[in-house]
């Protein structure tokens, strides 16, 4: 194991100038300009979000994950490390009862999910990294810093992620990089994601048939896909139907899905895999008038893992575009998904 030491030379104007030696490698040069100068170790962190968790793995960082939240499960090694969090219903109701329970306890002013603060107390993290974006979702920030505040031994680095597009991602993955002196990590693996993202755009060039998409990410109340996911589809080649980028997604009336028609269908309920989803299928296909809908007219039903990809705002937000590509152009992409990460539906 490397040890690293930090040797304060004094004070120029309001900044510190302090000399990390990295024994037998590099000496690098940090400007501080905090009044306060803390000795720097490998750190340690907690992820309480499964995007965070894939992020620091990808990042090379993965040695130093003490602590993860219960959802937290790519890669397979990361189900070894304590779990520092848990929700706060039971992981076995439908869509309408995980829609009901949750709504229940927001009415309470309570929380969805539970921060184990003991377990992270004893694993004494350097930084802990959360999520503003949903409250339902995943452990929010402000369920981190009210179980934290004043409660550990140390200080803690919180780091609060909240992306609404492909951009915002990418500079997540930065943000957590730097954090992690691990900057020149980080801008190598988005532009591996970039690259991966323009090849994608490249071939779509000068296609034009953009294919309409309803992407549902709920399926009782249905609630269609917007934050990021319409960019996503526009970038694979389609269009969305009742959504924004970088809106909330919107819970939508089946009478209006069906005034849109959609070519195409894709089933990604956040949180569900594919089999998950499967359990609850014939809520659409029960729907009145569902036969007539031009996806389900020329068999363009799927349903995609809406647990491991879509909803995880880390590197694989790029696989999720590929998956959309795969499915709304099947004749100009195969990047190896199906049957994974998504299936097309038989009648």
């Amino acid at each position: 194991m490397c040890k690293y030491a930090d040797v304060q030379m004094g004070m120029m104007s309001d900044a510190f100038i302090v000399i990390s030696l990295l024994f037998n490698q590099h000496i690098n040069l940090h400007i501080c300009t905090s009044a306060y100068l803390h000795i720097q170790h490998m750190s340690k962190i907690v992820s309480l979000l499964p995007a965070a968790t894939e992020i620091v793995y990808a990042l090379g960082q993965g040695h130093n994950l003490v602590g993860r939240s219960h959802e937290c499960d790519f890669p397979e090694t990361v189900k070894e490390l304590p779990i520092c969090s848990e929700a706060n219903f039971p992981d076995n109701l439908s869509s309408l009862e995980i829609d009901n329970k949750v709504k229940e306890i927001l009415a309470d002013a309570l929380s969805v999910y539970t921060v184990k603060r003991e377990v992270i107390k004893q694993l004494s993290p350097d930084v802990v990294i959360t999520q503003a974006q949903c409250e339902v979702c995943a452990v929010s920030l402000k369920e981190v810093e009210e179980a934290l505040e004043n409660y550990l031994d140390k200080q803690t680095q919180i780091i609060s992620l909240q992306p609404n597009s492909l951009d915002d991602i990418y500079a997540n993955i930065t943000e957590i990089a730097t954090v992690l002196n691990v900057g020149d990590a980080g801008n190598t693996l988005v532009e591996e994601l970039q690259e991966r993202v323009d090849i994608i755009r490249h071939k779509l060039k000068y296609v034009e048939a953009r294919p309409t998409v309803a992407c549902i990410e709920w399926l009782e109340p249905l609630m269609v896909s917007g934050n990021w996911v319409p960019e996503l589809v526009s970038i694979a080649g389609g269009k969305t139907i009742l959504a924004e980028a970088g809106k909330h997604s919107p819970f939508v009336s089946w009478e209006a899905i069906q005034q849109q028609n959609p070519e195409v269908i894709i089933l990604m309920p956040c949180g569900f895999s594919i089999e998950r989803s499967m359990k609850e299928i014939n809520l659409m296909l029960g729907l009145p008038g569902f036969a007539d809908i031009q996806a389900v007219k020329n068999n363009r039903l799927y349903i995609a893992d809406g647990n491991q990809y879509f909803n995880r705002l880390g590197p694989r937000i790029v696989d999720s575009i590929e998956i959309l590509a795969e499915i709304i152009h099947p004749k100009l992409f195969s990047f190896g998904y199906e049957d994974n990460g998504w299936i097309k539906f038989s009648f």
